[in-house]
């Protein structure tokens, strides 16, 4: 009886052992595929940009969908070069490294992400905006060929007070 405690009882340690360690991998697992998912939203930060609207306006977002296969591609709209990782922004600088387009992720959902956009010329007002987007795939005809590109969609907006 002893003996089969015993077996017992190192087969829950030996159980309970490969569960914690099974459940450490998987926190790191889940943290590094969260560090990874936020890096999964590459876009470059003047798509958000355009989104906005002028200070001196109120209507926004006036762009609700941008094909992101385009801005891939125009790379001299949307210059890859310029484009920074700087303290969790994705950051695009203007002409002299005084004012910048950014954003960062705060959120993100099964197919939903949620993003913070700032916008500062080179002076002391930074606008800030709070957008809900996806990525989804859009059928569409360039040149008469229906061809699926990749979108970002608005789905919400909110301006931020500076």
């Amino acid at each position: 009886m002893t003996s089969s405690v015993f077996r017992s009882s190192r087969r829950l340690s030996v159980l309970l052992g490969a569960a914690a360690v099974a459940g450490v991998v998987g926190l790191r697992a889940a943290s590094e595929k969260s560090a990874a998912t936020d890096l999964e939203l590459r876009v470059h930060p003047q798509v958000f940009a355009m989104m906005q609207c002028w200070l001196s306006d109120s209507r926004y977002p006036v762009v609700t969908e941008v094909n992101l296969d385009a801005v891939e591609q125009n790379g001299n709209q949307f210059p890859a070069g310029e484009v920074t990782q700087e303290n969790g922004w994705v950051v695009s600088r203007t002409v002299g490294g005084e004012g910048f387009k950014r954003y960062r992720l705060t959120g993100k959902g099964d197919s939903r992400y949620k993003v913070e956009f700032q916008e500062n010329g080179g002076g002391s007002l930074t606008s800030s905006s709070l957008l809900d987007c996806s990525v989804e795939p859009r059928s569409l005809s360039i040149d008469g060929k229906v061809t699926t590109v990749r979108v970002l969609r608005v789905h919400g907006c909110s301006a931020k007070a500076p």
